[in-house]
């Protein structure tokens, strides 16, 4: 680099902190998308958290789907829990550990089915199953439930044994349970439960609620920018420092063929020694 014209080092020098800054514009910008889909999912929830109860139907009427807009919303569901086809999903980051959340069908008196999501159980004391799974009421029941959109498939295929899932997926669940179950179940959404009557003697621990915390991506976004500033001035830095070693190597240069320092100037200290003492001055301080 050394060897190059120094006007084309100093392109060089530009055009990398050119590069680097429209690297970080990218990231910052990939920041802000971020915190206003986290803004909007923030917005969505305070919107429909704590509304009122609707039937189902008037959610998701037969034949059609969840509108990602009406996601947490309460609604109300009545008919009877089919509890012999309760399913775990493993591995559910609840109470310091990887629990179990407790899926059962919930067959309507329409005949159709929502999946619901009725709370997670720890894993057992000397094995990674629950020792005790809490289940649903029977007979006709009157349950609260906030609709969900299904999950994806687990992007590293994993499985799980029978009569668990690895994740919330409604195909999956559909497949997992009897066909006679599986065939009327509503692949849109999924219910988590917010209350039910008669209630179970036992029910599984509740579900958080969402967290409010807007996420780190506001300030990410910033710090990107600020990085891309950084780095015009190091560019400038370094040209900056360049330049006065240039300087004051035209200086030794002109002081060698002239006779030497005249009588009472005081004799220059190397640059590098004077480069080493201001790095033990910082490091002293």
């Amino acid at each position: 680099m050394q060897r190059l014209p120094r006007a084309g080092r100093w392109a060089i020098y530009i055009g990398l902190a050119v590069v680097f800054a429209i690297a970080c514009a990218f990231l910052s910008n990939w920041q802000f998308s971020r915190n206003e889909e986290r803004s909007a999912q923030l917005a969505l929830v305070a919107q429909n958290y704590d509304a009122s109860p609707v039937p189902l139907a008037e959610l998701i009427p037969t034949g059609s789907a969840l509108d990602p807009q009406d996601e947490w919303r309460p609604v109300t569901l009545t008919g009877r829990y089919v509890s012999e086809d309760q399913l775990l999903v493993r591995n559910r980051p609840h109470g310091g550990t990887s629990a179990f959340e407790v899926l059962v069908p919930f067959r309507l008196d329409d005949g159709r089915v929502l999946l619901v999501d009725r709370g997670w159980v720890p894993p057992g004391e000397s094995q990674p199953e629950p020792d005790a799974v809490p289940g649903p009421p029977s007979g006709e029941v009157t349950a609260v439930v906030r609709l969900r959109p299904g999950e994806p498939l687990p992007a590293s295929g994993r499985s799980a044994p029978e009569g668990q899932v690895p994740t919330i997926n409604l195909s999956l669940s559909a497949d997992a349970v009897s066909s006679a179950t599986g065939e009327a179940m509503e692949l849109s959404a999924y219910g988590v439960l917010v209350s039910e009557n008669p209630a179970a003697e036992n029910t599984p621990n509740a579900l958080e609620s969402p967290s409010e915390d807007p996420g780190p991506h506001l300030s990410y976004a910033i710090q990107w920018i600020l990085f891309a500033a950084m780095g015009f001035i190091f560019i400038g830095y370094v040209i900056r420092t360049e330049r006065r070693h240039r300087r004051e190597d035209a200086e030794d240069a002109a002081e060698q063929r002239s006779d030497g320092p005249r009588p009472g100037s005081p004799r220059r200290r190397d640059r590098d020694a004077e480069d080493e003492d201001a790095l033990l001055d910082t490091a002293g301080r």
